[in-house]
C-alpha cells in the first residue's frame, strides 16, 4: 500500500450521505491527524514535543437536533448509535471519543442539546497518526460552532484531553489534541506540555515527512501506555521521597538522574532515562531544523528511537526494521519509531529526490522479511481544525 492509496473523503458525498441518513443539509468540519518528530511519551510527563498537522483529515457531518437526542454513525466502521444527553454511557467504542467530549462539556458548563454526526476519516485507525485526537478534535469543534459556544483552540484542545483520560480511559499527554486543534501548513510545532505555550516552527522546504505504517495496530486503551505514565508517575514519587523537589520527570536533569537514579529499581530507572535525554533532544532537534542541520537531526531522530527501544520498550520488530532499511539508503537524514509504540508507524526525513527509492527499498526490504508491505504516505503540513 503507497501513498496513492489514501483513502480520501469526498466532502459532497459526504453531505449527501448524511442527508440520505439524516433528512437535513449539515455543516461539515475536520482536524487533522499528527505525526511527531521527536519528543516521544514526553508529553505526560509536562516536556516538548515537536509535532506537525499531517494531510490526512477525519470529516464531521453535524447538525443540531431538537429532542436532546444524539445519533452518530461512523462511514468507515459502518456503526453508530442512538442516545440521549441522559444516556451517556461508556461503551467501549468509537462512540465514546464523541460522547466523552459530550460529558466533558457540558461538565464545563456548556450549553449542548441534541444532534447528529456522521463520521469519516482518512487516518488509518491504530496507526499512531492520532486518529482518535483528530475525532475527539473535530465533534468537540462542531459542538462549538454548532451551539454557538466560545471555546479557543487551546481549552478545545484541553478538554478533549481530559475526556480521553476521564471517560475513554487513556492517560494521554495534550499533544496530539494540540496539533490538531492548533496545527498551520508548512509549520511544525514545539510544545511546552507543561505550559501550553507553543511555537510554529518552519519546516525546511527541502525535506520531505515520510510515515511508514508497519500495519501493527495498537490500542493505547490495553494496559502498556498507562503502564508507562504509571511508571514514570512512581519514578517522580520515589525521588520525591530521596529529597528531590520534583512535579514531573520534566524537571529531572541529567546529572540528577546520574546521581540518583542507581537508587531506583532497573526498571524505573531506564524509563526515567529515556525522558531525562529526550526532553534535550528535542530542544536540539529544534535548533539542528532551524540551522539546516540536517545531520544533526538525523543523529537526534537515531537517539531517540534507541531509546525508545531500549530503555522505554514501547517498540517491535517491525518498527525496528523499518528504521533499519531507511538509515540504509542516500538522502533520508533520519529515521525512528514514532507514536505510543507498539505498533504504528515509524517518521523519516527525506530529500524529495530520495522518495522513489525510499518507498521501493523499504517496500521490498519490509515485505522480504514480514510477507506484506507497509503502507507509506508522504506528508504535507496542514492547518488544525476548521470548518469546510
Amino acid at each position: 500500500m503507497q501513498a496513492e492509496d489514501v483513502k480520501r473523503v469526498g466532502r459532497k458525498q459526504l453531505e449527501r450521505d448524511f442527508r440520505s441518513r439524516f433528512s437535513d443539509r449539515p455543516r461539515l468540519f475536520s482536524a487533522p491527524g499528527r505525526a511527531n518528530l521527536i519528543g516521544e511519551h514526553t508529553d505526560y510527563n509536562d516536556g516538548w514535543v515537536l509535532p506537525l498537522s499531517i494531510d490526512l483529515r477525519t470529516y464531521v457531518a453535524f447538525r443540531p437536533a431538537s429532542k436532546g437526542r444524539i445519533r452518530l454513525y461512523s462511514q468507515n466502521l459502518d456503526s453508530g448509535l442512538e442516545t440521549d444527553l441522559e444516556g451517556l454511557e461508556r461503551r467501549g467504542e468509537w462512540t465514546d471519543y464523541v460522547i466523552g467530549a459530550v460529558r466533558r462539556m457540558r461538565a464545563e458548563g456548556f450549553d449542548l442539546g441534541g444532534f447528529d454526526l456522521l463520521v469519516d476519516s482518512e487516518i488509518p485507525v491504530g496507526s499512531g497518526l492520532s486518529s482518535s485526537a483528530a475525532l475527539q478534535v473535530a465533534a468537540a469543534f462542531a459542538l462549538s460552532q454548532g451551539f454557538g459556544l466560545s471555546i479557543d483552540s487551546i481549552h478545545l484542545a484541553s478538554l478533549c484531553q481530559q475526556a480521553e483520560i476521564d471517560f475513554v480511559g487513556v492517560r494521554c499527554g495534550i499533544m496530539d489534541q494540540l496539533t490538531s486543534s492548533c496545527g498551520r501548513r508548512d509549520h511544525a510545532i514545539l510544545l511546552d506540555c507543561r505550559s501550553l505555550e507553543y511555537e510554529r516552527v518552519p519546516l525546511p522546504p527541502e525535506l520531505r515527512v515520510v510515515v511508514c505504517n508497519s500495519l501493527v495496530r495498537h490500542s493505547h486503551a490495553e494496559g502498556a501506555y498507562n503502564d508507562r505514565r504509571r511508571e514514570c508517575d512512581e519514578s517522580v514519587s520515589r525521588l520525591r521521597g530521596l529529597g528531590l523537589e520534583v512535579r514531573a520527570l520534566r524537571d529531572v536533569t541529567p546529572q540528577m538522574l546520574e546521581r540518583y537514579g542507581p537508587r531506583l529499581p532497573s526498571l524505573l530507572r531506564r524509563r526515567s532515562r529515556h525522558v531525562v535525554t529526550e526532553n534535550p533532544r528535542v530542544l536540539e532537534f529544534r535548533r539542528a531544523l532551524s540551522d539546516s542541520d540536517l545531520a544533526a537531526a538525523g543523529r537526534l531522530m537515531k537517539a531517540s528511537h534507541v531509546s525508545l527501544r531500549d530503555d522505554y520498550q514501547v517498540s517491535c520488530p517491525e518498527l525496528n526494521l523499518l528504521v533499519d532499511l531507511a538509515e540504509g539508503i542516500p538522502g533520508v537524514h533520519g529515521s525512528r519509531m514514532m507514536g505510543g509504540g507498539f505498533g504504528g508507524c515509524t517518521v523519516s526525513l527525506v530529500s524529495p529526490t530520495a522518495l522513489e527509492e525510499f518507498q521501493s527499498r523499504v517496500g521490498a526490504g519490509y515485505e522480504a522479511r514480514f510477507g506484506y508491505r507497509p503502507w507509506i504516505h508522504v506528508c504535507r503540513s496542514v492547518d488544525g481544525v476548521g470548518a469546510e
